[in-house]
């Protein structure tokens, strides 16, 4: 029974390849610059699409591909209902709320403006707490945003920090640890269990080593 892994292009890909083929497992015409999007190893009868990687959870979820990989932000700002399976400890940074300092002693009252790339993760952070926010969708850069006046505090990826320094802006909360994450989608985890359940195991067992 075919399995389809969506891997996201990039680094991730990358990566999640080199893990892969400790296990035995790849396709052995993919190349680093090539533009093809669909990859098989008919050995393992397993199919690979390259995707974009906000895209991985939506092909996961719709079922064209059994198995995703793709940062733990990307599926949680998709909100969609899938089997988060392994943490393939790589990637790993943290989600952060930041701003100026001063904003340690910001006034509750008032509502919060969120600059952030993440914008279904913040309002969910939030509401978790009670607090309505102002969220302010970037796609880029967005520790200008409270440089410029533009928000009061930014959600973002962090990593080391750098950036945050440079700019004059400190992590004020951390939300959660994010990694790569392994998701499968929830009927293919039973209809194809045979064939799913020993390529986790593998996996598994080559992340502890």
């Amino acid at each position: 029974m075919q399995v389809t892994i969506a891997l996201a292009k990039g680094r991730l890909a990358e990566k999640t390849l080199k893990i892969l083929k400790r296990c035995g497992i790849a396709p052995d015409d993919m190349e680093e610059d090539s533009r093809k999007l669909i990859y098989f190893d008919e050995a393992n009868d397993i199919r690979f699409l390259m995707v974009k990687p906000s895209d991985v959870p939506t092909y996961v979820d719709h079922g064209i591909a059994d198995i995703g990989v793709a940062g733990r932000d990307t599926l949680l700002e998709s909100e969609l209902s899938l089997y988060e399976m392994l943490d393939l400890k790589f990637g790993a940074c943290k989600m952060c709320v930041a701003g100026y300092p001063e904003m340690e002693k910001r006034i509750t009252a008032s509502v919060l403006r969120v600059a952030t790339k993440f914008p279904e993760t913040a309002k969910k952070y939030y509401a978790a707490r009670g607090e309505t926010i102002e969220v302010i969708k970037l796609n880029g850069s967005v520790e200008l945003a409270p440089m410029l006046g533009l928000a009061d505090v930014i959600m973002d990826l962090v990593e080391s920090g750098r950036t945050l320094k440079e700019n004059g802006l400190v992590v004020l909360e951390e939300v959660c640890d994010i990694s790569a994450r392994l998701a499968v989608n929830r009927v293919s985890l039973k209809t194809k269990a045979g064939a799913i359940t020993p390529l986790l195991e593998k996996i598994r067992s080559v992340l502890e080593d």
